[in-house]
């Protein structure tokens, strides 16, 4: 039973994990419920404890991180969309640094980013629409770091200077700026994979697992190792689908005489 209202030890515990974890605007507290916010990542959290020793209690109302989120939700009444129990201060800090990833980076959070800084840049020129879609592609690659918590998911490779921002749809492709900053169209790879998912030389099927064109040498083959599958949502997989279109386009061309590089 969640007490209300919260005891001075677990309002500063709250506080501070809070705001740790980038959740730093202080709200009201409601029912033994303490709200919070970011200024940079979309939603709310809301935290309790039924003591200061717990258990702690977080809960959501941002629907797209519940959904990517992966942990059950507890059966009690509260604040958001939905509520997670937890036995430990260490298990609430780990979860709440990813509710910060994901609420930076999932949509429509970059393409807000995005409009707040390019609002009043010109872009009449082509090097001032150039300054425009660096921004762009900064910010993608920034919130593409978040959601893949700065790591490939094939390789594990977490040097930065050895990741890329990968569109499955190309920037240039895109029908939209919504589309061209969404997380759900990129993936984080390493210099390698990217190199060849870019050329349409591996894509991925439905459950993440590399497709690989046999016009590539055993040798490069053997290079592009991998760890496991990616985790992919449904919209990684609509985006895909196009991307496995395009490389079977492609490796039909490698294969004809008229498409010999």
């Amino acid at each position: 039973m969640i007490e209300a209202p919260q005891s001075f030890v677990v309002r500063e515990e709250c506080q501070k994990a809070a705001s740790q974890n980038g959740f730093r605007r202080i709200l009201a507290e409601e029912a033994g419920w303490l709200a919070f916010a970011s200024t940079t990542a979309k939603g709310l959290i809301y935290l309790a404890a039924t003591g200061s020793s717990g258990p702690w209690y977080l809960a959501l109302d941002h629907l797209g991180i519940i959904q990517e989120f992966g942990l059950p939700a507890a059966d009690m009444s509260g604040p958001g969309h939905a509520r997670f129990a937890f036995n430990t201060l260490g298990a609430l800090y780990a979860v709440l640094r990813r509710v910060y990833e994901l609420g930076v980076s999932l949509p429509d959070a970059p393409l807000r980013e995005f409009e707040l800084r390019v609002a009043d840049l010109p872009r009449t020129t082509e090097a001032e629409r150039l300054v425009v879609q660096r921004i762009g592609q900064d910010i993608f690659r920034a919130r593409l770091m978040d959601y893949w918590r700065g790591r490939c998911p094939l390789t594990g490779i977490s040097d930065a200077a050895l990741l890329r921002a990968s569109h499955i749809i190309p920037w240039a492709d895109c029908e939209s700026d919504a589309e061209r900053l969404d997380v759900h169209n990129g993936l984080l790879l390493s210099a390698l994979w990217d190199a060849a998912f870019d050329r349409a030389l591996v894509t991925f099927d439905d459950e993440g697992t590399p497709e690989i064109s046999p016009s590539l040498s055993e040798q490069a083959r053997a290079e592009l190792r991998w760890s496991s599958p990616i985790s992919l949502t449904d919209e990684h997989r609509r985006r895909l689908t196009r991307h496995r279109e395009r490389a079977r386009g492609a490796s039909a061309g490698r294969e004809s005489p008229s498409g010999a590089l």
